[in-house]
């Protein structure tokens, strides 16, 4: 019983690893992308899907990969 809190902290460390991977994945993602490549949501929708990433994190990085970059790459 006594292991168990140093037995989940390593699962936590990864699991943060990987979140901040995946924002940082996502982020590079939306800066190399065009604009034309974006759904068409109005003028500067690169712009606006920067500073979603940038300002939520890790939530928008998930927002973004599902409802951009799984849709462009099936095109």
């Amino acid at each position: 019983m006594s292991l168990f809190p140093f037995c989940i902290v390593p699962f936590i460390w990864l699991i943060i690893l990987g979140l901040l991977g995946l924002w940082i994945w996502m982020l590079i993602d939306c800066i190399k992308r065009e604009e034309e490549d974006f759904p068409s949501m109005g003028d500067n929708t690169k712009l606006i899907w920067i500073l979603i990433v940038v300002l939520t994190q890790w939530i928008g990085g998930l927002i973004y990969f599902f409802m951009v970059k799984r849709k462009m790459d099936k095109k």
